[in-house]
């Protein structure tokens, strides 16, 4: 069976009408509407100021319901998750066309601006520092999700318990260091990550810690 990825753009209507690709009803401008409206801008990126377009790729079924919805370009951050949930409240909401292929798979964009009031002398490195810290920080926080899911199936090693307490313990100050200057503190904090065999931190030790 083919497959087709149509991109599904706010900017430009109608330029794979000839495939008879489904249209969100209302038409262009009211899905830009939707989306805009439904989005709400999460916290970690707008006190970090980072602005950014998050492709979405998806089906749709006969009746307009969004299906396999995945991020098809994104930042890695919680932009992604943001963008992912609000293409999804989209779902009901499409006009299929007759003999629609459902297998087709969509890319819709949703476009994240962080406010230039504020976000003015925010420099690309610091928006970059700070992507790289959510990454960070949220791998940590995966390795930890794990343990204790772990636990509470009766799976897991407690004995190393102690090691995952100063694994939360230490993603938190380390953030914090780093956002306070102290780049010496937050490279004790990543060292100790990297020597209990965790390479979350290496781009930071890279680029700070020599």
């Amino acid at each position: 069976m083919r497959h087709f990825i149509f991109m599904l753009s706010f900017c430009i209507a109608g330029i794979y009408a000839a495939y008879s690709q489904p249209v969100f009803k209302g038409g262009q401008d009211a899905l830009k509407l939707f989306v805009s409206g439904k989005i709400v801008y999460p916290e970690y990126s707008r006190q970090n100021c980072i602005s950014g377009t998050i492709q979405v790729r998806f089906t749709l079924d006969t009746a307009g319901n969004v299906a396999e919805a995945k991020i098809f370009q994104g930042l890695g951050i919680d932009l992604d998750d943001e963008a992912l949930r609000v293409v999804k409240l989209t779902s009901g909401k499409w006009v299929i066309p007759a003999n629609y292929n459902t297998s087709t798979q969509l890319v819709l964009p949703v476009n994240f601006t962080a406010d230039q009031t504020r976000c003015g002398s925010i420099s690309n490195g610091d928006i970059e520092m700070a992507i790289q810290a959510y990454k960070n920080r949220q791998g940590l926080e995966d390795v930890v999700t794990h343990y204790y899911k772990s636990k509470y199936a009766g799976k897991a090693d407690t004995a190393s318990e102690a090691a995952i307490i100063s694994i939360k313990n230490k993603t938190i100050s380390s953030d914090e260091k780093q956002k306070q200057g102290d780049t010496s503190g937050a490279c004790e904090n990543w060292l100790f990550i990297r020597n209990i065999g965790s390479t979350r931190a290496d781009k930071f030790i890279d680029r700070y810690c020599k």
